[in-house]
């Protein structure tokens, strides 16, 4: 399963391994259906990500929304009696509960190019955190937004001099009051003061009148639009990152890459460019693109013929040079139309210290050390009994089908989503075999998949010319573990970095395992 795995790293990267494989266990789910029920299109989930803390989880789904999750104060529940039994204190797994959710995008129509635009969430990331307040930005094909949640306290009148249910009528409540203040006797003199033409206050004064008092009710989130950044980009957008300076971000597409500032939405930098005069000279497209996390002049993109870049913002303006090349160049006799497709990077992810970087394509996961360009450091294979069936997968639209990776914090394990609602968890560190396979489903460890009616993720690719064919119903294939359906791929997941917990989007399920 893993080969090419690096003799030893000294700054906290993959090296010898003296950890103790994982036991995962099922932890949480949000948004699980029932046997038979139908899921709606808008319901799937499309992106997932956690923010730096881990404290908190977003999650974005075809039909435009973000839901917010936080992590609950994971307290322990026994008794004290058990705990003075106890000699020495159980380490809780991180639980998460429902936060706010709110309409990110909304479909629109470019007239200019007679284009429906979706309202699907391609990529959501969390930006810095001031004074309390969460901010994040989440992007469609086109349009990139940024939101500020903050938490609302409502306020409630409490010891009110009324009835609940006459409340808020004027002329009810005059009228009731100035009943109340019949029973005082009779009106006095016009000299005593006057609130009103309707009664008038008894020399004494009411003894039973008292002032309302204002309780707080409830605290609930509420997220405001701050910026819109639109009109930047001509093809969709594939990727968000958010710098380390906390000032500004990148968004990226097939041929563009564009600097952003936070606070100004109506102008960005394009410091990458790939398209060709004539664009039938185009051979490679970008694919995912990412900042380094400590150096803010630093980033990496990968493309479609396989190779992931590394830029420095210092050298020029416009960055059509890269400052280093990472590329396993498969051998002249191996190559054919197929292979070719499956080399396109889907996704890559920077380590916490930035000494590695994780790509993910078609068939196999690769870590990168930044200091060896010649080859990965680690490459980990994860489904290769599909290799025979290569040409039935770009037949039925599989082929294109583009699967995230993540890191956990110390970068020494890795994991990436499969098919049949299936994903790997491997570690890469030196010496070790560890690649466990789990089902996103309260049995994580059964190996049995279940169907899904999840229809495919397409995105435009200018560089193969890819077919527009639709795929069928549930296609079966069997493999060495079983039978697997290609119409249930699990695409999205994030882990925790701080924590063994992983994070992943089966249709419109959000599953939560911890080790």
């Amino acid at each position: 399963m893993i080969s090419g795995l690096p003799i030893g790293a000294a700054d906290g990267g993959p090296g010898p391994s003296s950890q103790s494989p994982l036991e995962w266990k099922f932890s949480q789910v949000f948004g699980e259906r029932a046997v038979g029920e139908e899921v709606q299109d808008d319901d799937i989930i499309s992106a997932i990500e956690f923010d730096k803390s881990g404290g908190h989880l977003a999650t974005g789904d075809r039909g435009g929304r973000v839901v917010l999750f936080e992590k609950t104060d994971a307290r322990d529940q026994r008794t004290r009696k058990e705990l003075e039994k106890t000699d020495h204190s159980v380490l809780r797994h991180p639980e998460y509960r429902y936060s706010t959710e709110f309409q990110s995008h909304e479909p629109e129509f470019d007239f200019l190019k007679s284009l429906e635009i979706e309202e699907k969430i391609n990529k959501i990331k969390w930006c810095h955190t001031v004074n309390g307040a969460q901010f994040l930005l989440s992007t469609n094909d086109k349009t990139i937004k940024s939101w500020k949640v903050t938490e609302k306290k409502t306020k409630q009148l409490s010891n009110l001099n009324v009835a609940p249910e006459i409340r808020g009528n004027r002329s009810v409540i005059s009228i009731n009051l100035a009943d109340d203040l019949n029973s005082f006797g009779p009106r006095p003199n016009p000299t005593s003061f006057s609130i009103g033409s309707d009664f008038r206050f008894p020399p004494g004064g009411i003894p039973a009148l008292r002032l309302p008092s204002v309780s707080i009710n409830e605290t609930t989130l509420v997220a405001r639009c701050r910026k819109v950044y639109c009109n930047a980009h001509a093809y969709h957008i594939n990727s968000i990152s958010t710098n380390s300076d906390c000032e500004t971000y990148i968004s990226a597409d097939d041929l563009r890459i564009n600097l952003w500032n936070l606070e100004v939405s109506d102008q960005s930098f394009n410091i990458v460019d790939l398209k060709p005069v004539n664009m039938e000279d185009l051979t490679e497209v970008i694919t995912s693109a990412e900042f380094h996390p400590t150096h803010c002049n630093l980033l990496a993109y990968s493309s479609s013929k396989g190779s992931i870049r590394l830029i420095d913002m210092r050298q020029s303006a416009l960055c059509d040079r890269h400052t280093k090349l990472f590329m396993d160049v498969e051998p002249a006799g191996n190559r054919s139309f197929l292979t070719e497709i499956i080399a396109s990077i889907s996704d890559i992810k920077f380590s916490r210290n930035g000494r590695y970087i994780l790509s993910r394509d078609y068939m196999t996961l690769k870590l990168w050390d930044l200091n060896m360009e010649a080859s990965p450091v680690a490459t980990l294979k994860v489904h290769e009994y599909l290799r025979p069936k290569l040409y039935d997968l770009y037949e039925n639209d599989s082929i294109f089908d583009k699967f995230e990776c993540c890191l956990n914090g110390d970068g020494t394990r890795a994991a990436t989503g499969s098919y049949s609602n299936l994903f790997r968890v491997f570690e890469t560190t030196s010496g070790s075999d560890e690649a466990s396979i789990l089902e996103a489903s309260k049995s994580p460890n059964r190996r049995n998949a279940t169907q899904s009616s999840r229809c495919g993720n397409r995105l435009v690719n200018f560089a193969r010319g890819r077919r527009d064919t639709r795929r069928g119903g549930n296609e079966m294939v069997g493999a060495e573990n079983g039978v697997y359906d290609f119409t249930s791929e699990l695409l999205h997941l994030a882990w925790n970095p701080a924590a063994n917990l992983i994070a992943c989007a089966a249709s419109n399920s959000l599953y939560m395992y911890f080790a």
